[in-house]
């Protein structure tokens, strides 16, 4: 067996010789959405092979000009209506090709969108990642990424927590077990199959282990390149929701599902040269070279403006409480969870960890925001506080923006994120914002009739 073979990343070569042997019939050709979530097509991997890895695909562009329930939505400059509803390409990235092991039979890719004169489609979350890290590469530098992502685990299937409405459903573990390996063997078949899978699938996975919240767990991979760590994001999240269906259980990343713990996704970023040499780490206070610190102030600065790329949902937000682990000051600390800027690491391994984004979250989205928000504190050489000692919850600095209503106006009026994103990606994503805040407005909510449907 090959090396790609064994690792479940697969070259053209071998995919040719995978489906003339029958081993794979479908290949996947995905996109992530502006949710972060995988869209695409099932394909017949003959078909691929002679016409679309060539030439590529067709998809609606209506793709990113849609609400989380697939709803035409007015308010992108891109697609509408009055456009026509028109076609955008989806370009395969024969880098990212791999097997699905849960999945018979069946391979996967991303793709990266154009329009059909060959253009960039800019508000594609891909395509925001890939300039700002072409932005990072222009200096000589490169980004390095971990995801860590927290989901909660039902032994109701997705079908029967429709029908309930979401409520009185059964979470795997009954109580908390963080840290706990009696907890986790509770449910060990499913998460060890999903490690196996994504082992299978080319990912590097490290250790799972359980959370506060009950039925919480978190699965961790090996940190990568940005856009391969992002990819592996997206592709892992998707794919743990069809094997936990395939099992006859529910898994939710959604950021807070209920009123205890909500799901995380730390993010860890560090910098390194285009050799591959870490340049965070030097002689500098707190073991920092002088990038590194002023990488670091450029996350505090720019924090609370790109708010809405960390945290994207009305839901998102509901995870800001103090003493929840989940940060609300603008505060960094050394190996300091209560701050929403975490360092971590040794020398070689020196990193900042954003403990903002949740389980929600749209990684491509995300870590754009902090290479842009690193490089305006390079670029302007920005002065890094001192490390923030003790319980930032108490330490009366600024905030996390409360809700996705507060963190919109912070996005829309940001000079850095028109200067780095473009005019017409904030102009997207606000009107993203928006449309959420009006069907959130529109919506009478089960607090609603338990308050108002008797008493009032």
């Amino acid at each position: 067996m090959s090396e790609g073979a064994s690792t479940g990343c697969l070259s053209v070569g071998e995919l040719r010789d995978e489906v003339a042997s029958g081993r794979i019939d479908t290949v996947l050709l995905a996109i992530a959405d502006m949710q972060g979530r995988l869209q695409g097509k099932r394909l017949s991997a003959r078909y691929f092979l002679d016409e679309v890895l060539h030439h590529g695909s067709e998809g609606c562009n209506y793709l990113l000009a849609v609400d989380v329930d697939m709803n035409t939505v007015s308010g992108y400059a891109m697609s509408s209506w009055e456009r026509g509803y028109g076609d955008f390409v989806m370009r395969p990235d024969l880098t990212t090709l791999r097997r699905v092991p849960w999945q018979e039979g069946t391979a996967l890719l991303m793709a990266d969108l154009t329009w059909e004169d060959g253009g960039d489609v800019p508000p594609s979350p891909r395509q925001i990642l890939r300039r700002q890290l072409a932005r990072l590469e222009e200096r000589g530098l490169a980004a390095y990424v971990g995801t860590e992502l927290e989901f909660c685990v039902y032994d109701d299937t997705y079908e029967q927590a429709w029908q309930r409405g979401y409520r009185d459903m059964s979470p795997a573990n009954l109580y908390n077990v963080d840290y706990s390996l009696l907890g986790t063997a509770r449910i060990e078949p499913l998460l060890r199959r999903i490690r196996r899978d994504m082992e299978g699938a080319g990912l590097y996975v490290e250790s799972a282990k359980g959370e506060c919240n009950l039925g919480q767990h978190e699965i961790a991979f090996r940190y990568a390149e940005a856009l391969k760590t992002c990819d592996n994001h997206a592709i892992y999240k998707n794919g743990a929701k069809e094997i936990a269906a395939q099992e006859g259980r529910s898994i939710t990343f959604m950021a807070k599902p209920n009123q205890r713990e909500g799901n995380s996704c730390h993010i860890h970023i560090s910098l390194r040269s285009l050799d591959g040499d870490p340049v965070m780490a030097g002689p500098g206070p707190y073991g920092l070279s002088q990038l590194g610190a002023r990488f670091i102030a450029g996350q505090q600065a720019c924090l609370r403006e790109l708010t809405l790329l960390y945290a994207p949902n009305i839901n998102s937000y509901k995870r800001y409480t103090p003493g929840s682990f989940a940060p609300t000051a603008i505060k960094w600390g050394v190996d300091n969870r209560t701050c929403a800027l975490r360092l971590v690491g040794h020398g070689p391994s020196l990193r900042i960890e954003n403990r903002v984004p949740g389980g929600d979250v749209n990684p491509y989205l995300a870590v754009a925001g902090l290479v842009a928000a690193g490089l305006h504190g390079i670029d302007n050489e920005l002065p890094l506080e001192d490390a923030f000692e003790g319980n930032a919850y108490d330490s009366g600095a600024e905030t996390v923006p409360h809700t996705l209503r507060d963190a919109l106006p912070l996005f829309e009026g940001s000079k850095l994120a028109r200067e780095a994103f473009g005019e017409d990606v904030v102009e997207h994503y606000a009107n993203n914002a928006r449309v959420e805040l009006a069907a959130f407005d529109a919506a009478v909510t089960d607090w609603e009739m338990f308050r108002g449907f008797e008493r009032m």
